[in-house]
């Protein structure tokens, strides 16, 4: 716990002072942990992560993760059609290579790409909110899943009896499931008083609902795929902690999520 406890201030420190920074540090920092998590997602999978399979899906994280708006340079391409045509090229590797690559694998490797690279796009996007105060969001929604997940943990320690998803993870309660969502909405309602009018409480206790919600589905899913190979942890660049998958799991499902349900600035 002292070593997570340590790792995780040091980590935070680290993090939110990029993002008070923005701009270009703050993207290619967030960038830099894409391809990380990308990296650990591959070799999770135990493929070569620098086979030339894995290297097309880092050029979709890259693609995903680019800071076009701060380079002041209009991608052609929306979104949907750069997935699309992600997904075409894995399927053409299964042709190249004869099947000696299966579908099983670049279905993984899509997956991951997908999943690690848009998660992570939205981090770095957050940061420009058009409405001017990119610090505000991205510090709401991060310290809101921060208070999830410990709301989730000191609750469950305390009064938890009742397993959540025992299957996929042993250790989660139900009443540290709901005790994380109140306590992310109650530190998300501080963030609208403090707003001074930015926030309003309603839509305040909408995001800290929703940061909760999927954030601790994030884990779950996490959890779910980490079962599946027999790890307990996706890499070992945090100590105590794991890898960037196991730090910003519930980060990079919260954040497209809120933006999906309309509760950010676009």
């Amino acid at each position: 716990m002292k070593q997570r406890l340590i790792t995780g201030i040091v980590a935070g420190v680290v993090f939110l002072g990029f993002c008070l920074l923005g701009g270009l540090p703050y993207h290619i920092l967030v960038l830099a942990m894409a391809m990380i998590g990308y990296y650990e997602f591959v070799k999770m999978t135990r493929v070569s992560p620098f086979s030339g399979t894995a290297m097309l899906g880092y050029l979709g994280v890259l693609v995903f993760m680019f800071p076009w708006k701060l380079l002041d340079i209009n991608f052609p391409l929306p979104l949907g059609h750069v997935i699309w045509l992600l997904l075409f090229l894995f399927l053409l590797v299964t042709v190249v290579t004869k099947n000696k690559v299966d579908i099983q694998m670049t279905s993984l490797l899509f997956l991951g790409a997908v999943y690690v690279g848009v998660g992570f796009s939205y981090i770095a996007e957050s940061r420009s909110a058009p409405d001017g105060h990119g610090v505000f969001w991205t510090f709401l929604l991060l310290v809101s899943i921060w208070a999830s997940d410990a709301g989730a943990y000191f609750v469950g320690k305390w009064i938890g009896s009742h397993k959540l998803w025992p299957a996929i993870s042993p250790n989660k309660t139900i009443e540290g499931a709901l005790g994380g969502v109140i306590i992310a909405m109650l530190t998300s309602a501080v963030f609208a008083l403090l707003s001074g009018g930015l926030l309003t409480i309603g839509r305040a206790l909408a995001i800290g609902l929703a940061c909760a919600v999927a954030g601790q589905l994030g884990d779950l899913v996490q959890s779910a795929y980490k079962r599946v190979y027999g790890i307990k942890d996706s890499g070992n660049l945090l100590p105590g902690h794991g890898g960037i998958l196991d730090r910003c799991d519930s980060w990079i499902i919260v954040f497209p999520f809120v933006h999906i349900m309309m509760l950010m600035p676009y």
